[in-house]
């Protein structure tokens, strides 16, 4: 069995979905459901005698020890934090609570637990920690892209935040000796994202006919990458990942936030069938304060220490999370309505 937290939001629930997908083992999943976790995300594996969910906060030590000792995980993998920038501008105190206090929560209870396995086990054992470029700061334009040796320089508060909890993993290794190890991603996109994000958001918009509200002058340069590349590179981590060791997991596809909308537009003029592009629903407002500029991700490591590369270009994965969006109109309903969070989280 492996123990995922937060496998009921974005990331965290592609990946259950797709390690179910590929493993007999079982997956115990731990979130607390706040509002970007959605039970909706894992309704096709609900009755999957694999999967086990427990309604819970990393912060909970009682609860993590007892999971734990109960559940003898051989791996964590662990997902769960606030990861919205606008979010942690807003309440700073949140991304500090979960990001920070509930990563040093969670280290602690695998510190005891792995101290109590045998020596195969001990081993064996690996706590992989899913963090983001965003800890390394900006770049300009010519800057060479982010290695695992760029030194830290997060700009906002959810950056600090996850910079923090991958100080606290390197630290837990490093002096106690827990073999764990840290990937930090570029943005992510692909199916069950919550909207508040921005490819959902456009896609959502733009098929309501909302405005689409892009920041500053739109040219900010994030890397993309679709998350199940991202899924199938976390797996090739836990698998064959050296403990200590950082990867940088990027997708290989720099755009300008002005040129993502713009495809997205032309996909969307080409599978919804609208008369007029839906490039006329763009606005520019006013940009969030410390946008950073650019992010860009090398990759090299993964590549070449354990093989990994993404298989969808920008082209591929947003052509199929475009369709998915459009095949889904239940579920983005069911999000905007706030339905998903009374069922499994009212029954806890």
């Amino acid at each position: 069995m492996i123990l995922v937290t937060g496998g009921a939001g974005f990331i965290g629930s592609n990946f259950v979905l797709h390690w179910l997908a590929r493993h007999d083992e079982s997956v115990l999943n731990l979130d607390k459901l706040t509002y970007a976790g959605n039970p909706d995300n894992l309704a096709s594996v609900a009755d999957d005698p694999r999967h086990r969910f427990v309604h819970g906060d990393i912060r909970d030590r009682s609860l993590l020890a007892a999971l734990l000792f109960e559940h003898r995980p051989r791996a964590i993998v662990h997902f769960a934090a606030e990861s919205h920038v606008d979010r942690s501008i807003l309440a700073p105190g949140e991304f500090i609570s979960t990001n920070v206090e509930g990563t040093f929560a969670l280290l602690e209870a695998a510190r005891a637990y792995w101290d109590g396995l045998d020596q195969p086990a001990r081993a064996a054992f690996r706590l992989l920690h899913v963090s983001t470029d965003e800890v390394y700061g900006s770049l300009g334009p010519c800057d060479p892209p982010f290695t695992e040796s760029t030194a830290y320089a997060p700009n906002s508060p959810y950056a600090a935040s996850k910079a923090g909890s991958d100080h606290l993993v390197r630290a837990w290794c490093h002096t106690y000796g827990l073999p764990a190890l840290i990937t930090n991603c570029s943005n992510n996109y692909g199916p069950y994202q919550f909207p508040e994000k921005l490819i959902p958001l456009m896609i959502v918009n733009a098929l309501a006919g909302k405005p689409l509200p892009v920041y500053g002058d739109g040219r900010q340069v994030r890397d993309w990458l679709h998350v199940l590349d991202h899924c199938a590179a976390l797996e090739r981590v836990l698998q064959a990942g050296v403990p200590g060791q950082v990867y940088n997991i990027g997708g290989a596809s720099e755009m300008a936030n002005i040129d993502v909308v713009h495809t997205l537009c032309d996909v969307l003029d080409r599978l919804a069938l609208k008369p007029h592009s839906y490039r006329a629903q763009i606005e520019y407002v006013a940009d969030r304060p410390g946008h950073d500029r650019r992010y860009a991700i090398d990759a090299t490591k993964i590549h070449r220490e354990l093989g990994w590369k993404p298989e969808e270009t920008f082209a591929s994965g947003i052509e199929k999370t475009v369709r998915w969006y459009l095949a889904h109109a239940d579920w983005v309903a069911r999000v905007q309505a706030g339905a998903y969070r009374a069922p499994l989280g009212a029954a806890q």
